[in-house]
């Protein structure tokens, strides 16, 4: 923090330098952003709500519903506010909190995944044993040391980008501060930190993938092993969504950390950089209540308890 004294702030450059597509931008993120919190807080209250979702499946649901919601919440707002006010400038320490928030939820995120896909190979695998194996004590454990994790990775990530000096142009090719962007401004001739902390935050990455390929290795297998065509639908019908979901959110993370930041800023990577913010909260929920019963049984429910209480009153 203390190399971070040749520049006193950041300009956040969006998308456009004209204002007016820029605030169109801001509009149309801000419609994403309120959707997404609006059905991740449907899931949340649910979840919570109904009796016959207390399971361990819906309890990391709902621990991933909230990181979503607090994911997308970190730089949309603010990027809307932006566009109507036509300020892009954000202070050093403002920076700082978007980054190792943004990291802290995503790696958080990834853990929770990764936790749901053992959830899903004990109930397919072995199910006889599964309630002695998830139990109410086993869950909150993996929940806990997904969000420590995540945080501990958010606060090593943001140690490591502001541990760079900062000097000359101060303009950040993005609509919020992420650490393939202040690479690129960086005048550091060394980036061994930074790297040092990206490459442990990727071989975490690739063992969570390992894990979930295995967990699905032996979840398909058994899978397939079901006699009836039924049975393997509702089997496959618990799994393809967090796989879905799975996929999506690691696909945009390695498009934007995976490759090595350019000194010339393109639009793709604003794109997928937003994209990777904006998109997994708001099919998160889409995806999971679409194709799942439970949730759709239970939002019935929910409806049908509000217009007795108003019809009620």
């Amino acid at each position: 923090m203390t190399n971070v004294t040749a520049i006193t702030g950041f300009i956040l450059m969006g998308f456009s330098d004209i204002q007016e597509l820029q605030t169109l931008c801001g509009v149309l993120f801000l419609v994403m952003y309120v959707a997404a919190v609006i059905s991740n807080l449907i899931i949340i209250i649910l979840i919570t709500i109904d009796l016959q979702l207390q399971t361990p499946m819906y309890f990391f649901l709902k621990n991933l519903s909230l990181l979503d919601t607090f994911f997308v919440s970190v730089p949309i707002p603010n990027f809307f506010v932006n566009s109507l006010t036509h300020n892009n400038s954000i202070s050093i320490l403002g920076c700082v909190f978007q980054v190792f928030l943004m990291s802290t939820f995503a790696a958080g995120e990834v853990f929770v995944l990764t936790a749901m896909s053992y959830d899903r190979y004990v109930a397919i695998c072995n199910p006889l044993h599964y309630d002695v194996i998830m139990n109410e004590g086993t869950c909150v454990l993996m929940v806990s040391v997904s969000w420590a994790t995540g945080a501990l990775f958010g606060a090593i990530y943001t140690a490591g980008t502001f541990s760079m000096p900062f000097c000359g142009s101060n303009m950040i090719p993005q609509i919020f501060c992420d650490i393939p962007s202040l690479l690129r401004i960086s005048c550091s001739k060394t980036l061994v930190v930074i790297y040092s902390s990206l490459g442990i935050g990727v071989c975490v990455g690739i063992s969570c993938f390992i894990c979930v390929a295995i967990s699905y290795f032996y979840i398909f297998s058994t899978v397939l092993k079901i006699p009836t065509t039924k049975g393997q639908s509702k089997a496959f019908s618990t799994c393809i969504p967090h796989l879905t979901v799975f996929t999506v959110f690691i696909a945009t993370a390695c498009f934007i950390y995976v490759k090595l930041p350019s000194h010339v800023p393109s639009f793709t990577d604003r794109f997928f950089s937003v994209l990777y913010t904006v998109l997994p909260p708001v099919l998160n929920p889409v995806i999971y209540s679409l194709k799942n019963t439970d949730v759709k049984c239970a939002l019935r429910r929910w409806q049908q308890n509000l217009c007795q209480c108003f019809s009620f009153h």
